[in-house]
């Protein structure tokens, strides 16, 4: 990332399609400040569906991961009783 990434967002407000072009065009993300704090971002879109693929499959792998956890613990004799279960989901 480039200083000329970051940018104010009251600049991109008059520069929106210059910046979206730059972002389509050359791939460069760019980052918009508020208050000189990071705001938003303008990510090419099938870059932010890229990274939405990746957040799914990523998710799918932590529910593997925990079956797998749970079918070892159940293996192992690791298990509880209905009436257990409800009085703990009771809290």
């Amino acid at each position: 990332m480039r200083a000329s990434d970051v940018v104010p967002i009251s600049e991109a407000r008059a520069r929106l399609t210059e910046l979206a072009e730059e972002v389509v065009g050359a791939g460069a993300e760019k980052i918009l400040t508020k208050n000189g704090a990071s705001y938003v971002a303008i990510v090419d879109a099938r870059k932010l569906d890229y990274y939405h693929t990746l957040e799914e499959e990523h998710a799918s792998l932590v529910l593997l991961d925990d079956a797998e956890v749970g079918l070892r613990q159940v293996q192992g004799g690791q298990v509880i009783t209905e009436d257990e279960l409800n009085r703990l989901l009771a809290g």
